[in-house]
């Protein structure tokens, strides 16, 4: 059995904490996030110099990524090697599928035909 280990940011170092914007939570070096997305650290690079992954810099200045981008990265993967889409146009392809989830979103949180609307209380 193989044990994974990964160096996660403590919430609060190099985020937006406190500045009114939504902390993207703890966040993962270029080698830790390889080793949690099985990408290795020059495509991880790649990635983000294609704009397909965001960074932000931590208290050191080293570039970290949000945990929860290893999703987006298995995305970006199968997208590649499932449908043969190339990286630059992942990008628009992941942007339609967020719009995608935004609206289903909010279909869901809408009330269904017929149903009475009732005004959310205060």
């Amino acid at each position: 059995m193989t044990t994974l280990l990964v160096r996660i940011r403590p919430p609060g170092i190099g985020s937006d904490a406190g500045a009114g914007r939504d902390s993207p939570g703890p966040g993962l070096d270029l080698e830790a996030f390889g080793v949690a997305s099985g990408l290795h650290p020059d495509l991880v690079r790649r990635l983000v110099a294609l704009g397909l992954l965001d960074t932000e810099p931590d208290a050191s200045g080293r570039y970290v990524l949000a945990a929860r981008a290893v999703a987006r990265a298995g995305r970006i993967e199968r997208l590649r090697h499932d449908l043969g889409i190339t990286y630059t146009a992942t990008g628009v392809v992941l942007d339609l599928l967020d719009r995608i989830d935004e609206l289903e979103r909010l279909l869901r949180a809408r009330p269904a035909r017929g149903e009475a609307h009732r005004p959310p209380v205060s």
